[in-house]
């Protein structure tokens, strides 16, 4: 295991730089602009405090909730993330593996590296899959049906993507899909060896989900910008995702949404729930934080919705925060892929459990004994300088 030495989130990002050639590390770390945005995802939690209640029975503690029709070990979805292939050989299924074992559900991104089947065939816990809205219209529907098939739990929407942000680390560092050795990443790859020899050994990169219908790599390398401006559909509306959600007739997120507006149409065309994000930062830069939006949308929505908090969260006492001000659960990218490029699926079940640690750890010292309990009679948080 590779991955004895971290302690918290924030330490297996250091542990990734080390194993990975620099085009897929600034791919993980990267964001849109001047990065405003993905840097205060993880800032604004500490605009809040938490006012700890004493002379509670904490002697046992239970994490466990329900969200999107699904029993969880903690307050944790794994957010969709792309092409896991490029980070460590065990790819998507690395994490999906973890995620079961430590009970919290997991999200497979429409573009990742392996494929809806072949994640359900190795996890049976809870599972959402993430769709974009291709131009291919019926690969959409596809889609749905394929999920139904497999026993997936939820579906997800991603609606602030139907253009790429402007990522320019992946400019610079040259970031293509399937990675190509080119004169300016050469000396990148040869020091990293661990990883190009599992390149070299398994150079699968397909985009499994979509590879028979739109496989637009097989013109070569293109960019993941490339990619999303080519093949997603830019006239995504409120109508389309209305339509999805009859046709899949299940626990339905709709993922990328920030204005409290959006949040209550969301409920209107029978959404079962939102991901508040700004897409880790990689879209819109100077988008808010999402756990800045919690409020104001449990305000709009009532208990219509379930609000999952997308962006940001390293530490267990930032999802005390965002359940504080109204979340029912907390979701997170980037610390998982840091921690499956620093030891796979090792690594990957090391960061969840050290999460699962502070989250109980934390809960304790504020004085409640369940997720429930938190979220029932509210821990008390409040806006430092209010």
């Amino acid at each position: 295991m590779a991955t004895p030495k971290a302690l918290n989130l924030a330490d297996f990002r250091p542990l990734a730089r080390k194993r990975l050639p620099a085009p897929m590390f600034h791919y993980i770390a990267g964001g849109a602009d001047d990065e405003w945005s993905l840097a205060n995802n993880t800032d604004a939690f500490a605009r809040y405090e938490l006012v700890p209640r004493h002379l509670n029975d904490i002697s046992e503690i239970d994490l466990s909730t329900r969200v999107l029709g699904a029993d969880l070990a903690m307050p944790l979805i794994l957010s969709p993330t792309g092409m896991n292939r490029l980070f460590h050989h065990g790819k998507e299924l690395a994490v999906a593996r973890a995620a079961e074992a430590a009970g919290v559900m997991y999200s497979l991104s429409t573009v990742g590296t392996a494929s809806i089947e072949d994640v359900a065939s190795v996890s049976a816990g809870p599972k959402m899959f993430q769709i974009y809205m291709f131009k291919d219209r019926g690969l959409t529907r596809e889609f749905v049906e394929r999920c139904k098939q497999a026993g997936y739990n939820a579906l997800c929407l991603t609606v602030d993507t139907t253009l790429a942000g402007n990522r320019e680390r992946e400019l610079r560092t040259g970031l293509t899909m399937p990675p190509k050795l080119t004169a300016a990443s050469l000396a990148s790859f040869l020091v990293h060896p661990h990883w190009l020899g599992n390149f070299l050994r398994d150079p699968d990169f397909t985009l499994a989900n979509v590879a028979h219908r739109v496989d637009a790599l097989e013109g070569g390398a293109m960019s993941l910008v490339g990619y999303v401006n080519s093949q997603f559909d830019r006239s995504l509306t409120w109508d389309d995702a209305a339509e999805l959600v009859e046709l899949w007739d299940g626990p339905f997120v709709i993922k990328g949404l920030q204005h409290a507006d959006d949040a209550r149409r969301a409920a209107e065309i029978g959404a079962s729930a939102v991901m508040i994000s700004n897409h880790g930062g990689r879209q819109l830069d100077s988008a808010p934080a999402p756990v800045e939006c919690v409020a104001d949308m449990r305000e709009a929505v009532g208990d219509r919705l379930e609000l999952i908090v997308d962006g940001g969260v390293r530490r267990g006492t930032h999802a005390l925060k965002a359940l504080a001000l109204g979340a029912d659960a907390v979701s997170f990218g980037r610390p998982y892929l840091y921690a499956l490029a620093a030891g796979g699926e090792d690594g990957v079940t090391r960061m969840l459990h050290l999460f699962r640690q502070e989250i109980e750890r934390s809960i304790a010292l504020a004085g409640c004994a369940s997720v429930e309990q938190a979220k029932r009679d509210g821990l008390a948080v409040r806006r430092v300088g209010a």
